[in-house]
């Protein structure tokens, strides 16, 4: 299996160089190829020895000639082998990264290699379309002065993410070489994740694996899919377990052994237990206190603290994460505190009891 991150096709980059003329804005740079280096494609290579440079920049400077290997020009595809000499004249990095600012952050550990954060609902990881502020990444760069660069200039120090309104434990990368031995745990599915969630519904039964393939909708350019033999679907499973049961609802336990785009969302929808207030996929945001009592108060007036909103967001936290330390190589286990929200409608529902 090959240690690097799936889903970046070898193609044609259709852009402008994004090289200076001027030779001395450039940096040359020379490696000799080791034996921990040998099949690694190039552009992969250079990102590890290279801060500062996203895996697509790099990209750019090999088609554009400026990275030699033994003397030749050669694809970002390229895989080196041992004593092979790499030669690449790089100019400035780009400056085009997250804007700093002071967010707080839950910060649960942190070493001069990775930090690991309780993220809270409702902050987006990075920026992206209507959500150009006030995100994960944003208030990383105001944090810390280094962070890998592998996932491009706007994800500094991203290995992986958590959607919008999912709370919960999130892992950051301070170098490259840090953030590819993190990512090929996560493709090796080396770290186990465990998330709890609060559903609508009640299940048959107490555990049992979802092994369904996710591709995209069809129709909803913003969801998933359980969707068989299309271009966009990959395999995908979910483990779940009973936490509590209530009457209408189900507290569990979910692990995904992989990792698909909305994939505990999607598979949970799937067999009809939604996760509650999720806005995409059980069709409500938000529940109140009487809509979660309801098969008590049935026949019986509301109060007006009945219309009390216990939660406006996905009932979706990522509650433990296990991984191996990427360089001092001992076993680590973080675990976030369950946020008020998810505890307090917890505690409603009890009150059915």
């Amino acid at each position: 299996m090959s240690l690097e991150p799936s889903g970046e096709p070898d193609v044609e980059i259709d852009a402008d160089p994004v090289i200076d003329d001027e030779s001395s804005l450039r940096t040359s740079l020379e490696w000799t190829i080791g034996e921990e280096n040998v099949g690694q494609r190039i552009d992969f290579f250079l990102a590890l020895k290279c801060d500062g440079y996203s895996r697509m920049f790099l990209r750019r400077v090999l088609q554009d000639g400026y990275v030699l290997v033994d003397g030749r020009g050669v694809k970002p595809s390229f895989k080196v082998q041992a004593g092979q000499i790499v030669t690449a004249e790089l100019p400035p990095p780009p400056s085009d990264g997250p804007i700093p600012e002071d967010i707080p952050l839950d910060i649960l550990f942190e070493d001069e290699h990775i930090v690991v954060i309780n993220k809270p609902a409702g902050m987006v990881v990075h920026p992206a379309k209507g959500h150009w502020s006030g995100t994960l990444t944003s208030a990383l760069a105001f944090h810390f002065q280094k962070l890998s660069d592998m996932g491009g200039p706007t994800r500094p120090g991203i290995v992986h993410r958590l959607d919008r309104d999912t709370s919960g434990v999130i892992a950051i990368a301070k170098s490259n070489e840090v953030h590819y031995k993190l990512a090929a745990q996560f493709e090796a599915r080396d770290v186990l994740k465990e998330y709890h969630a609060v559903v609508v519904g009640s299940l048959d039964r107490d555990r049992d694996w979802i092994r369904q393939p996710i591709g995209n909708h069809p129709y909803q350019r913003d969801k998933m899919t359980i969707r068989a033999g299309h271009e966009s679907s990959r395999d995908a499973e979910t483990f779940f377990e009973v936490i509590e049961r209530f009457t209408g609802y189900t507290y569990v336990r979910v692990k995904p052994k992989t990792g698909r785009t909305h994939q505990i969302r999607v598979h949970l929808a799937h067999i009809g237990v939604p996760v509650l207030c999720d806005r995409l996929y059980a069709g409500h945001a938000r529940a109140t206190r009487g809509q979660l009592l309801r098969c008590l108060a049935r026949g019986v007036p509301l109060h007006a603290e009945d219309e009390e909103i216990v939660l406006n967001r996905q009932a979706l936290h990522a509650y433990q994460l296990e991984f191996t330390h990427p360089i001092t190589e001992q076993p680590l286990k973080f675990n976030a505190p369950m946020p008020s929200d998810i505890v307090r409608t917890l505690e409603t529902l009890r009150q059915q009891k």
